[in-house]
Parts: structure tokens; sequence; C-alpha cells
């Protein structure tokens, strides 16, 4: 079986502490950004994972910002809910989602000078968000919030815009009824691409367009998915393929199985685990759970 290595992608410079930063992602734009919260407490989770959390609310927090070799930070004024995760805006914006606890106004929208603008209940046990470059935002939720009775997170996923306003669920077409979360989506400007092991289906949709259905995913379970025209990359699948790649093509309504390989880190070392992929486009984002300071990439091929 061939073996791909993850590319490094961006580091966290070293003046930061990793153990300060609550928050990762790589944008719409290819940034890396890091939220870091000087007065934090680190706690190591189950299984690996690892997390820290602001001593008290509202805080000021600090955003790094990795594009190439710039590198700059502003600070976010107010931050009032405990960060899971973020979403650059275009002109500058930037939206944090969080636990809400006794509020659920578990989500806040910052503007260009780092002041809040707005909080906003963003549904419970948000998994992912991920923005594209129209301010376009969408949310994956877990079964829990699906059939937890709160309506905003009662799809598996959901649009929501650059203000904090849900614009609508995700409706899948008649053959890909989701049931269960998502297992893995990308996000191309407003087209999103969505696998889902239930019905083993491919769905594509563009903003105000028909969904397009694709059929015989290799396999359940799929972790990340990245497109490149008519081909598409595949990670995951099942419980011990967590490393395991699948190349396919696009074809007359079907997902067809081109090739297969594993992960490995640029060290050569099997990936086994990594935190939840970002796809956009031809490119899946990931990051070794144990530390938020470097990203890694994996492309489709040209």
């Amino acid at each position: 079986m061939t073996k791909v290595a993850l590319r490094p992608y961006a580091l966290l410079p070293r003046q930061y502490d990793e153990r300060q930063v609550l928050a990762s992602t790589v944008d719409a734009w290819g940034r890396a950004l890091w939220l870091i919260c000087t007065d934090a407490r680190f706690v190591t989770r189950p299984y690996g994972g690892r997390s820290a959390e602001p001593l008290a609310l509202p805080f000021d927090a600090l955003l790094v910002t990795r594009d190439g070799d710039s590198v700059r930070e502003r600070t976010l004024y107010g931050v009032a809910v405990s960060p899971d995760g973020l979403e650059a805006l275009p002109g500058g914006g930037l939206v944090v989602h969080g636990n809400h606890g006794a509020d659920r106004r578990n989500g806040q929208v910052f503007g260009r000078g780092g002041r809040p603008r707005r909080r906003f209940a963003m549904g419970s046990h948000l998994i992912q968000l991920v923005g594209d470059r129209r301010a376009g935002l969408w949310a994956c939720y877990g079964d829990e919030g699906m059939y937890g009775g709160d309506p905003l997170s009662a799809d598996a996923l959901a649009r929501w815009d650059g203000g904090g306003n849900r614009l609508h669920g995700f409706r899948p077409p008649e053959g890909a009824r989701f049931v269960v979360e998502v297992d893995a989506l990308n996000v191309t400007n407003s087209v999103i691409r969505v696998a889902h092991g239930f019905g083993r289906v491919l769905v594509e949709q563009g903003t105000g367009e028909p969904p397009r259905l694709w059929s015989s995913l290799p396999v359940a379970g799929i972790r990340g998915l990245a497109v490149r025209d008519s081909s598409l990359l595949l990670l995951g699948g099942g419980t011990e393929g967590a490393g395991r790649l699948h190349h396919c093509r696009l074809d007359e309504g079907r997902v067809v199985v081109t090739g297969r390989g594993e992960l490995v880190w640029p060290n050569g070392d099997p990936v086994r685990r990594y935190s939840r992929p970002i796809g956009r486009g031809p490119h899946l984002y990931l990051r070794n759970p144990r530390s938020m300071r470097m990203w890694y990439v994996l492309s489709v091929p040209d």
C-alpha cells in the first residue's frame, strides 16, 4: 500500500505558549489562526486530547494569524464564551463558538478592530464550524444536538451568515437522508460537499442550487474529504482505518475507487489519530490532537 506523507503547513511561532491556545483553524484564505488566552488553565482530556480553558469570562484574547511567512497579532476584547472553535469572516471579522452552559448564547461575532458586535445562540453540540469567502458559515452538529430538543441544532448541518443569523438547515436529496451527524465536510466558496456513511453517499450543493448525489462511497466512517474537479480523496473509514486513504473519481453518479494508500506523518510514522480535518476544496488540514502548534496539509494530486 502506497504511503502518503502529510506536509507541514503552518507553525505557531515559539514565542507563543501552545498551552494557552484555546482554539485554532485554517481559514478560507489558507491562513492559520490561533486564539490565545494568557490567563488559561491547561486541561488534559481522555484518550490523548488536550485543551486550554479561560479562568474567567469575559476575557481578552490574542489572535495570532500566520499567512505564509507573515505573522501578525491582534486583540479580541471581551470574549464571553469558552471557545471550542473560531472562523474568519471577510473584511477582518471573526466568529467564535463555544460551550454555552447556562447561557445559550454560545456564539460571538467580532469586528475588524477586535471589538465584540453580537452574541447569539448557535445550538448545542456544535462539533465543527467551516466558513467560506462570502461570509457563509456551515455548522456541523453531533447526534446529541440533533436529538436534544434544540431547534438550532436539529439538522446535522446548518448554514449561518456572518452576522450570527441561521439561514437554513441542510436538506439532502431523497436517498441521502441524514439521521446521524455528517462524517466529513468540504467547503469551497458557496459549494459544500458532504460524505455520509449512513447511506454511503456524497452530496454536493451550491447555494440556491439543487443538490447532486453520488452513491457508492467505498466505506462508512469517512473523516475527511478533498475534491479537485472530478478527483476525490477520502480519509478514514471504519474503526481501524483512521489513516486509510481512498483515491476516487466521480463518474456518472457514482464514486469509483482508483487507488488506496496509507497516511503517514512527515517522519514516516503512521497516522492513527488527528483532530477533525478541515476540508477546503482540494486540501485537507489536520493537526495532532495532542498539540495546537502545527497544522499539516494533504492535497488531491494535480
